[in-house]
C-alpha cells in the first residue's frame, strides 16, 4: 500500500458508518408533538382539595389537573374556603410558574398564599380513580 492509502480507507469506512447511522434514525417515525396544555383563566371551572397540598381543577368541561404544592395551605380543606387567583405573565396558565394562588376562609378570612410546585394534565384514567368526593 501507498502511504497515506490507510488514512484514506479509515476515513471512508467512517463516513460509511456515519452515513448507516444517519439512515438508521431518520428512518425512526417522528415523536408525536406533545398536547397543548395552556389554558385561559377564564375556562378555569371548580377545584376540590383532597389534602392541603393537593388541588385537583377542572377546565372547561373535560380537563382535569392536578396541582402539587410546594408547602401545605391548611385552610384548602376547610368548608367555605374559596381560592384567589391571579395569572403571571401572559394570558393563558401553561405550568406552575404561572400559577399565583391564595385561599381564604370565607370573606373576611386572611388569605393564604398557596405556591405551586407542579401542574400535571390527567388523563382519563387518572380522571376516574379520583374518587367522586374529591371530584371538581
Amino acid at each position: 500500500m501507498r502511504p497515506g492509502t490507510t488514512r484514506w480507507l479509515a476515513a471512508a469506512a467512517a463516513l460509511a458508518g456515519g452515513l448507516s447511522l444517519f439512515a438508521t434514525v431518520s428512518a425512526q417515525p417522528p415523536a408525536p408533538a406533545p398536547r397543548n396544555t395552556c389554558f385561559y383563566p377564564t375556562q378555569f371551572e371548580n377545584w376540590k382539595a383532597p389534602d392541603p397540598r393537593t388541588i385537583f381543577i377542572r377546565v372547561n368541561l373535560n380537563r382535569y389537573f392536578r396541582l402539587d404544592l410546594s408547602g401545605e395551605c391548611a385552610t384548602l380543606t376547610w368548608p367555605d374556603s374559596h381560592l384567589i387567583t391571579h395569572v403571571r405573565g401572559s394570558d393563558t396558565i401553561c405550568s406552575a410558574v404561572d400559577w399565583d394562588l391564595k385561599v381564604s376562609q370565607g370573606v373576611d378570612g386572611i388569605p393564604e398564599p398557596c405556591i405551586v410546585k407542579t401542574m400535571t394534565e390527567l388523563s382519563p384514567a387518572q380522571v376516574a380513580a379520583i374518587p367522586a368526593k374529591f371530584k371538581p
